[in-house]
């Protein structure tokens, strides 16, 4: 039996529209029944996963910023984290602003955006079908530079950076791996979500890719806990769909991509 099963939130555990389904949390309140622990890992702030965990029946813990944090629900404390220097943040930041690229800053609580465009516009919807107090924090930053350099206790878990020209995003890319200290997560494809407008279904497509510190990704969280637990990697399941979700599938004892996971993701696991 595993002793662990480690779930992805976006394109695993919620559906097209950002939702548990019924059938879903049945799953997972049953296997918890049974005395498997269920964990989400997400590249999500602590706000958004912790609604999630709750509606779930997760309990114990959850890892945030792909692999940036885990936070202990119970003693609602974070017990592990590798976050981004500020001055690291500054400089991707200044050269996303030289180069007119949309990126978004996340910090353990709530997303820093310029706009509300391509993956936070998803979530701002997602945000519309839920009570205030569930909602992902997002918060409109005009002068993202100055804020962050100001900002004297934010901790920063990623960023992503998004553009639906190809051209002009591996041109970012290539810059952006020059910086020492950082990992530039590897995706070349494009990232496809599904917003309601009325009655109308919208597709929003961009290509991104996420920065944390290096060394940063959900597998290694995993480890962390698997030795607190007192547990073998042979009793994990991992779950997900996504590039950062590759080596945790790969890792564990049992890896599971979902059926419409990225290429990159089914080619190798």
């Amino acid at each position: 039996m595993y002793k662990l099963v480690v779930v992805d939130l976006d394109g695993t555990l919620l559906n097209q529209y950002g939702m548990v389904t019924e059938n879903t949390k049945n799953v997972v309140r049953k296997t918890i029944e049974k005395g498997t622990d269920v964990i989400i890992a997400s590249g999500r702030p602590i706000d958004s996963i912790q609604t999630i965990a709750k509606e779930i029946g997760s309990q114990k813990y959850f890892i945030a910023g792909n692999g940036a944090l885990i936070y202990d629900i119970q003693k609602n404390e974070i017990i592990y984290n590798k976050f981004l220097l500020k001055e690291k943040v500054l400089e991707i930041i200044q050269i996303c602003e030289e180069n007119s690229i949309s990126y978004n800053v996340y910090t353990d609580q709530r997303i820093l955006a310029t706009a509300l465009k391509y993956n936070v516009l998803y979530y701002q919807k997602e945000n519309l079908k839920k009570e205030e107090n569930k909602q992902t924090k997002i918060s409109i930053i005009e002068n993202m530079y100055e804020y962050v350099k100001n900002k004297e206790k934010e901790n920063f878990l990623k960023i992503t950076i998004c553009d639906d020209n190809q051209t002009v995003f591996q041109s970012i890319i290539r810059k952006l791996r020059k910086i020492q200290g950082i990992e530039v997560l590897d995706v070349s494809h494009m990232s496809r979500k599904t917003i309601k407008q009325g009655t109308e279904e919208i597709t929003i497509a961009y290509y991104y890719t996420e920065i944390t510190v290096k060394n940063v990704d959900k597998w290694n969280a995993i480890e962390y806990l698997i030795q607190k637990l007192n547990i073998k990697k042979e009793e994990v399941m991992a779950i997900g769909d996504n590039v950062n979700d590759k080596k945790m599938i790969q890792e564990a004892g049992f890896g599971v991509a979902m059926g419409e996971s990225t290429p990159e993701v089914t080619r190798n696991c």
